[in-house]
């Protein structure tokens, strides 16, 4: 009798053992989605744009893909071309149709951020828009951005346009305009960013310690970059790194925590491989 008794405290211990972490990770992630749920309705549409970026890293999230859906009909341009980014980071094929859609766009930066998600998703509509870019006339129909060649000579507009996309230099897409009002009086940030980009990617160890290490930076462009690093490793031990910073006085860098924090939340825990052993 004194047996079966262990050997039932024993099977309750290590269920509750397996139940408690997880119910802590829910609550994490809950905690996530209550900062990014309020985001998207602040009357500010800075704040809008940059809580619709964060959902980008929610890949699979079918509600990041219904609120990035939304918000192609945000009255603000700059969150209809974040809403239009998003889809393609989500890799949101379900949402070809919208995304087509918003090829009719007033603005040109939306139409362009749109079209650059249906190329990364592999629709052809996509290439029609960079078609006309070049040649000045549709395949076939009424151009896309016809009457808009003003947009496309507006520097502002494609210079934010491209901030947004990552095109060729940035590292940091989707933060935005503000990024380019920040660089002409910080050129180091912008290089450390990049480099916390890059060792996203790098599963040494002692990158994942420099990116967690960066979340408290002074520059918000890095806590931003090594927040979306750490997300994008995958690693859930980087949790309670990132967590902290759901109440960072910076809107985007809170904003990236939460949508960090959702998706390493409902991540596998890291298998360190074992040294030595062979045969």
């Amino acid at each position: 009798m004194c047996l079966t008794m262990r050997r039932s405290f024993v099977v309750v211990f290590t269920t509750l053992a397996a139940v408690l972490p997880l119910a802590a990770d829910q609550s994490a992630a809950e905690k996530g989605w209550a900062v990014l749920d309020a985001a998207v309705m602040e009357k500010s549409s800075t704040k809008r744009h940059d809580a619709i970026h964060a959902l980008g890293l929610l890949t699979g999230d079918s509600k990041a893909v219904a609120l990035a859906e939304k918000a192609l009909d945000d009255h603000t341009s700059e969150v209809r071309e974040a809403a239009a980014t998003t889809l393609g980071n989500l890799h949101a094929s379900a949402s070809i149709p919208k995304l087509e859609h918003t090829l009719k766009d007033k603005e040109i930066t939306v139409v362009l951020a749109a079209a650059h998600s249906l190329w990364a998703l592999g629709d052809k509509e996509g290439y029609e828009v960079y078609y006309e870019i070049l040649v000045g006339e549709r395949k076939a129909g009424p151009g896309a951005i016809a009457g808009q060649e003003a947009m496309l000579r507006d520097r502002k507009k494609l210079a934010e346009f491209g901030f947004e996309q990552g095109i060729e230099f940035n590292p940091f897409a989707g933060i935005g305009w503000e990024i380019i009002k920040t660089l002409h009086k910080d050129d180091v940030s912008p290089v450390r960013a990049k480099a916390a980009a890059v060792l996203s990617d790098d599963a040494d160890p002692r990158s994942g310690l420099a990116l967690a290490k960066s979340c408290a930076d002074k520059s918000w462009i890095v806590r931003v970059a090594a927040i979306e690093a750490l997300a994008r490793r995958g690693d859930p031990a980087f949790l309670k790194v990132v967590e902290p910073h759901i109440n960072d006085e910076k809107e985007t860098v809170r904003y990236t925590a939460a949508a960090a924090i959702i998706r390493l939340s409902s991540a596998p825990p890291k298998v360190t491989p074992e040294k030595g052993g062979g045969k």
